[in-house]
């Protein structure tokens, strides 16, 4: 038996003496007897310089109530309510590239929120300046402009194509640390009910997603955009293996209605109710124990028009199936005012489809300032008609009632050039400066309005 351990140690011995004198190799070989090894780095190298860190400055707004047994210290002007201050911050968050010739990048709301000040860090290095277009508090979305030569925009993917056990890559600046990529797999589809955002309908990811990649990239293995990272589920704030990403068509939706009218404009479906479960299935005597039960459909919306009922249990939308009332709200909720939309639900057993045109939402968050600071102050909607753009509101002392839009004045050029959408009048401002001419209607007369 000594022998014997012996001879072992003397072998250790030597294997050891023989490993340390052999050169340390940290890289794997590019290649194994000829067969090149798997990598996502070609994909990499080329999807990267579509995501940018964003870091923001601004200021807000800090309620602090003065305790009673303090109060009489302060004198009796202090005694009336919660005083409040302005307190600086900054924040730190990623973006995406989606549009290189118009500088366009996608990030969440939350990044950017109550920001005075927001600069884009390119991977190059370049700092740009950003200016904000619009965003949606409630499903977190915002987009940004920047103006930039060699812009690299990365595609977006048909979210809805996605799988769960697909690859999946995220891309961001988790605590400020610089461009950092993670991989890992599609968890689930269609999270929702988690009261993160008011319209969710989230991708779930065990790619690993910290403070930071908020707005950042999760992509295919194609180095296509299937999400924008907006939220962490974990004990701490850290990753715990449970991300969750905003799908690429919900995304682009909404972005294209912020585009082309300078707001979010959210399509109504008209229904309340709830999830189904196997109480209300059994109770219901439902064949199924998922989906959307419509316990009321409001008079003359859209769904009432269409011919849903209540009862009805709402199981697909444009043929993609919705498990809960919550996914069946956060999928409605990206679609735009006057889209048509295919719900199929079960009713009497059976499943039936509706053509629905959705209404428009009362709620609105056009930001006109970000088109031009002179007309920040006035509500801007595109004309049915296609005829221009329709002043609503003035707001008394604002800027655009100092240059003289009033209330049902109707734009419909600038510097003798046609706009005929918001979108119009965005782009032609991003390319023109100095005094400009707004071509106005006002009561069946022309006139124009000078900005600068």
């Amino acid at each position: 038996m000594k022998k014997l351990t012996a001879v072992i140690s003397a072998s250790l011995l030597s294997s050891t003496l023989l490993l340390s004198s052999l050169p340390v190799q940290a890289n794997l070989p590019f290649a194994v007897n000829g067969q090149e090894l798997p990598s996502l780095a070609p994909m990499l190298e080329k999807t990267t310089p579509a995501v940018v860190s964003i870091s923001v400055k601004g200021t807000h707004e800090i309620e602090q109530r003065v305790p009673d047994v303090f109060r009489r210290f302060f004198g009796n002007n202090r005694q009336q309510g919660p005083q409040t201050q302005e307190r600086p911050f900054q924040g730190l968050g990623s973006g995406v590239i989606i549009d290189a010739d118009e500088g366009y990048i996608i990030t969440n709301n939350h990044v950017i929120d109550q920001a005075d000040e927001i600069m884009i860090t390119l991977k190059d290095g370049r700092q740009l300046e950003a200016k904000k277009l619009g965003s949606d508090a409630g499903s977190d979305i915002a987009l940004l402009q920047v103006d930039a030569e060699d812009l690299v925009e990365i595609k977006i993917a048909d979210s809805d194509a996605l799988r769960v056990g697909d690859f999946a890559v995220a891309i961001g600046s988790p605590f400020g640390l610089g461009q950092t990529v993670t991989s890992g797999i599609v968890s689930a589809l269609g999270r929702s009910g988690l009261n993160i955002e008011n319209f969710e309908d989230f991708i779930q990811t065990d790619a690993a997603i910290n403070s930071g990649n908020s707005g950042g990239a999760l992509v295919n293995l194609r180095g296509e955009l299937i999400g924008v990272n907006t939220a962490i589920l974990g004990p701490s704030g850290g990753n715990v293996g449970i991300g969750f990403a905003i799908p690429s068509n919900m995304m682009k939706n909404l972005i294209d209605q912020i585009i082309e009218f300078g707001e979010i404009r959210r399509g109504v479906l008209g229904v309340a109710g709830r999830s189904v479960n196997s109480e209300i299935a059994k109770a219901m005597e439902l064949k199924t124990n998922q989906g959307g039960f419509v316990e009321q459909v409001v008079p003359d919306s859209a769904a009432d028009n269409a011919g849903i009922k209540a009862g009805d249990v709402i199981v697909k939308v444009n043929g993609k199936a919705v498990k809960s009332f919550n996914e069946l709200r956060g999928k409605i909720g990206s679609i735009g005012a006057g889209k048509e939309v295919e719900i199929t639900v079960i009713r009497d057993g059976k499943e039936k489809d509706f053509d629905v045109t959705l209404k428009k939402s009362e709620a609105a968050n056009v930001e006109a300032s970000s088109i031009h600071p002179m007309l920040e102050g006035a509500e801007l909607e595109n004309s049915t008609k296609s005829k221009g753009i329709v002043v609503g509101d003035v707001e008394s002392g604002s800027p655009a009632e100092m240059i003289g839009l009033e209330e049902d004045d109707v734009i419909t050029g600038i510097n003798r050039t046609r706009v005929t959408s918001i979108a119009d009048l965005r782009k032609y401002l991003k390319d023109h400066k100095g005094v400009l001419a707004l071509n106005i209607v006002r009561g069946g007369n022309n006139l124009y309005l000078m900005i600068r």
